[in-house]
């Protein structure tokens, strides 16, 4: 009787054990607690992403809370976050929906920021969606018609590459190249090993001619400043005197000044004409008489 007793309270204690465990477990997968002190963060997103109630939250990584209410609030989603009072969230906290494992399983994951001030949990916080497998996917299916391509035009070109090289014309064009490059190179290092020491005397030379035209500079920069600036001066005045003779002869072409006047003036050439013609009259007939019998003057007085 003692030993069915003891059975008994065996069986009882070890049920009750049982059922304490199962409603840990049970508790832990569904977040219940037994303390009321939490902390609740409202966050938007722009797409729930296959997020669920219950779900858990991680703060660095770490399981601190789960996933309270979501909400439609237009084309957002609200999700309400429930986490434990002694969690500190920064005001510059990062909220991203993430994937949990590679069944499909989503989580919130926040980083809690490093900023001073801590969070106002009054206010709507906003999320980011990182994206997961299924959205990888969705993004492959939208761009299958051209990575299709891609790789026929990538095949195309690597058939084509396939038969240069396969080509025995090229394969041998290609060896000769290298062939002459490699005995173009042989040639250039033995030119400069042979005549390595005329080289350094060709440095050596560049060198002293850089050094004395250095100090050619250096001795005579003051006389180089003075013959620059007569140079400049030269060039002022020269500049000058073709902008007046510019305008001289402008001003001559217009009649603007009395050599133009003088030159344009046809009464004035005209006159000059008759003159030189009158003139040479006048040589011509003393020529005659000084040949004949000299000259004769019939001069009438009044």
């Amino acid at each position: 009787m003692k030993n069915q007793r003891k059975t008994e309270i065996k069986v009882g204690v070890t049920v009750l054990l049982a059922i304490i465990i199962f409603l840990w477990i049970l508790g832990w997968a569904k977040n219940w607690s037994l303390s009321s002190n939490r902390k609740e963060i409202s966050v938007e997103f722009n797409s729930a992403a296959g997020l669920e109630v219950d779900d858990p939250v991680t703060v660095s990584g770490v399981r601190k809370g789960y996933v309270e209410d979501i909400k439609f609030n237009g084309n957002k989603i609200i999700t309400l976050l429930n986490i434990p009072s002694d969690i500190i969230i920064k005001e510059d906290a990062k909220f991203s929906i993430m994937m949990l494992d590679l069944m499909g399983g989503k989580k919130v994951e926040v980083n809690p920021g490093e900023s001073i001030n801590e969070l106002d949990y009054k206010k709507l916080q906003h999320g980011n969606f990182e994206g997961d497998i299924a959205s990888a996917m969705a993004m492959l299916g939208s761009v299958q018609n051209d990575l299709v391509d891609v790789i026929r035009e990538v095949k195309i070109s690597m058939t084509a590459l396939n038969k240069t090289i396969t080509d025995e014309k090229f394969t041998s064009d290609l060896k000769s190249s290298v062939s002459n490059l490699a005995k173009m190179t042989d040639n250039l290092n033995r030119l400069i090993v042979t005549n390595k020491d005329e080289l350094n005397k060709l440095l050596k030379s560049g060198n002293e001619v850089t050094k004395n035209l250095n100090s050619f500079m250096d001795a005579n920069r003051d006389t180089l400043a003075l013959t620059i600036n007569s140079v400049h001066d030269v060039m002022k005045t020269s500049k000058e005197l073709l902008t007046k003779l510019n305008d001289f002869m402008d001003k001559t072409n217009s009649n603007q000044n009395n050599f133009g006047k003088l030159l344009n003036d046809s009464g004035l050439m005209n006159d000059l004409k008759t003159t030189i013609q009158q003139a040479k009259d006048l040589t011509k007939i003393l020529i005659e008489q000084l040949k004949s019998k000299g000259i004769e003057v019939n001069a009438h007085v009044f």
